[in-house]
Parts: C-alpha cells; sequence; structure tokens
C-alpha cells in the first residue's frame, strides 16, 4: 500500500512542478491538442458507425428473432466502443509522446535539472529517438492488442465478466501507460524497452498507483489534454527513483569494492629510525630464533612493511623500532649480542657490546 501511494504521489508532484512552472505548462499542453483533435474525429467515427460495423461483422444473426437480435448486437456494439476507448487510453499517450517529442524532451529535461544533478543524455540524433520511441510504441501496442483480446474473451463469462475483468483492464491500462511516460525520462538513460518493463515490475506497486488515476481521469474529456504535461514531469520523478534504486541493488549485491588506503594504512617507506641498526646483517639463528629471525621481527605492524607510514612507529619486515636495540634486528636477540648470538636470559639490553665481546664482562 505504501508503495501504491508513492506512485499517486509522483503524479500529484508532477502535476504541481508544471502548474508552477506556468510557462511548461503551456509548452506541453501543445501536443496534447493535437493528438486530442485526431482522436476526437477518430472517436466520433466510431459512436457513429460502431452499429454498421456490428451489422456487418453479424450477418448470420439477421434471422434471428427481434428480441434477441437487438441484444445480441447491442451487446457487441457497447463492446465496439469500450474496446475502442480502451485503445485509446492506452495509445493517446503513445501518439502524443510521439508528436510532441522534443517538447516533452525538454520538459523532462528540465524536470531532472530542477531536481539536481546531470541531465541524462542518450548520445543519439532527435530522427534516432524519434524511430525509438515508434519501435518501442508498436511492440507496447501489440502487448496491449493481446491483453485487450483476452480481457474481450473473460468479459463474456457471467458476473466475473462485469466486476472483476473492468478492473484488471484498468490495472493493465494503468502498468502500460506508467511505461510510455516513464521511457520518455529512461530512453534518455539509455534504457531499452525489456529494461524498462523490469523495473516498472519490480515497483509494481508504484506503477499502478501512478498510472491507474490517470486512466481514469483520462476517460474524462479533455483532462487528459491538460494533465498529459505534470504526468511527464512525474513520470521523470519516478524515472530517476527506478533507475535510483536499480543502481542501489546492483551495488549491494557485488562484493564489496578494496578500500583505499588511508592516511596510516598504505606501505611507507622506512623513516629516519627505520634503517637497518648496525648489528642489523643477516647472521644464522641463534638459540633463541629461527634464520634471519628475532624477537620482534614484525612489532605492531599490521603487515610487513605497513603501519603508520612506515615513518618509526612500525618496523619493516624484520626489525624492530628500526634495529635500534627496541627490537633486535635479522637473527639477533635484544641488541646484545653480536651477530648470530642471543642473550642470556634475564641479561640487561640497550646498550650494544663490541662485536664478539662477552656482555658479562663489560660491568
Amino acid at each position: 500500500m505504501r508503495d501504491l501511494a508513492g506512485g499517486f504521489r509522483y503524479l500529484w508532484a508532477g502535476q504541481r512542478w508544471v502548474f508552477g512552472n506556468g510557462r511548461w505548462l503551456g509548452f506541453g499542453l501543445l501536443p496534447g491538442l493535437v493528438t486530442l483533435v485526431l482522436y476526437g474525429a477518430a472517436l466520433t467515427g466510431l459512436f457513429y458507425g460502431a452499429d454498421d460495423f456490428t451489422v456487418w461483422a453479424t450477418p448470420f444473426a439477421s434471422d434471428w428473432s427481434s428480441p434477441w437480435l437487438g441484444l445480441f448486437r447491442g451487446f457487441l456494439t457497447a463492446v465496439v466502443i469500450s474496446l475502442g476507448l480502451f485503445l485509446s487510453v492506452i495509445t493517446f499517450t503513445a501518439v502524443t509522446l510521439l508528436v510532441g517529442q522534443p517538447f516533452y524532451e525538454s520538459l523532462s529535461e528540465q524536470v531532472d535539472r530542477t531536481e539536481g544533478g546531470e541531465v541524462p543524455e542518450s548520445g543519439r540524433s532527435f530522427w534516432e529517438d524519434l524511430w525509438i520511441s515508434a519501435r518501442d510504441s508498436l511492440r507496447l501496442l501489440v502487448r496491449v492488442l493481446l491483453y485487450g483480446i483476452l480481457l474481450f474473451a473473460l468479459g463474456f463469462i457471467p458476473v466475473v465478466g462485469q466486476t472483476v475483468v473492468p478492473a484488471i483492464g484498468f490495472c493493465v491500462s494503468g502498468f502500460f501507460l506508467t511505461q510510455e511516460l516513464t521511457s520518455v525520462a529512461l530512453q534518455r538513460r539509455r534504457v531499452d524497452l525489456d529494461e524498462q518493463l523490469t523495473l516498472l515490475r519490480g515497483r509494481r506497486a508504484a506503477a499502478l498507483g501512478f498510472g491507474v488515476p490517470l486512466v481514469l481521469l483520462f476517460l474524462v474529456p479533455l483532462v487528459a489534454v491538460f494533465l498529459m504535461p505534470g504526468a511527464v514531469a512525474g513520470a521523470t520523478l519516478l524515472a530517476r527513483d527506478l533507475v535510483g534504486d536499480d543502481e542501489a541493488s546492483e551495488g549491494g549485491e557485488g562484493d564489496a569494492a578494496p578500500a583505499e588506503a588511508g592516511p596510516y594504512a598504505a606501505p611507507g617507506q622506512a623513516g629516519p629510525y627505520g634503517a637497518t641498526g648496525p648489528y642489523g646483517g643477516p647472521a644464522p639463528a641463534g638459540p633463541y630464533g629461527g634464520p634471519g629471525q628475532g624477537y620482534g621481527g614484525q612489532g605492531y605492524a599490521p603487515a610487513p612493511g605497513q603501519g603508520y607510514g612506515g615513518q618509526g612507529y612500525a618496523p619493516a619486515p624484520g626489525q624492530g623500532y628500526g634495529g635500534q636495540g627496541y627490537a633486535p634486528a635479522p637473527g639477533l636477540g635484544y641488541g646484545q649480542q653480536a651477530p648470530g648470538q642471543a642473550p642470556p636470559y634475564g641479561q640487561p639490553y640497550g646498550y650494544p657490546p663490541v662485536s664478539g665481546q662477552d656482555p658479562r664482562s663489560s660491568s
């Protein structure tokens, strides 16, 4: 329910944006007015010609008795008119978007601009975008016709055909109407038709909350013309959210990118106290260390050569605090012995003896 209400909020926000920017309202009304004149003429012809079309399509019923013939053809006439209205609602948006491609592109870009951030550009020419819009509209129309035929057949089911089927029809119309409107902004982001439908299926409730109210409002004469600019603006806001959710989910599903080293984590060079001490040459193993090792070869560094920048707070590999007596150089004890020796247990340290001299004799 929250996402359903969220879809309606996008529609309301788009209308508020357009009516708050009067210049763009007038700019966006032009394509709708042109399309309205065309559809008005087509629907007028349908209303006046539906009876004749029904008679032409049902010659087999001409011999039926009077009550049944009138009921049957009257029902079919109502179905033809309803199907025409259904198709007009679905295709009105597609035709209006084709007629007003440059108008609605500019309006959608302005919405992106006022909402902050960069204005996406498809990088294609006007004619390429127009061809893609026409191709996608035809593909979408085929899907709508398939749904229309299915719903038309289900409409003959008693009770269900008069209650459930119309509700499903409004939901189908609302979903595809939302797709048509969001395609203006999504096409600029180079999102193709299949991916657009995938995004909307992931937010189906929001798509219905946006599109179904528009379908109902578009049934009122002239309302579609005045709501069309705001519908494009609201669809742009919805498209921004759809693409943002998609990018966030992709970022969350993958492995985390390796973090860049901070100022204290990058491998540093040896500082003035990080050089090898006077007894730091390699030596054979002493009694307290393996080959070339001592007691503090790694110090406090988290990884060899790392630590606080290698500036003396952490030793280089195999060193203590610079090999100056606080930690042995490779193969040393605590700095008391000559290379290869280790101090006796408990021996004081810190003053390096002369090479080869017994440290106990220095006292």
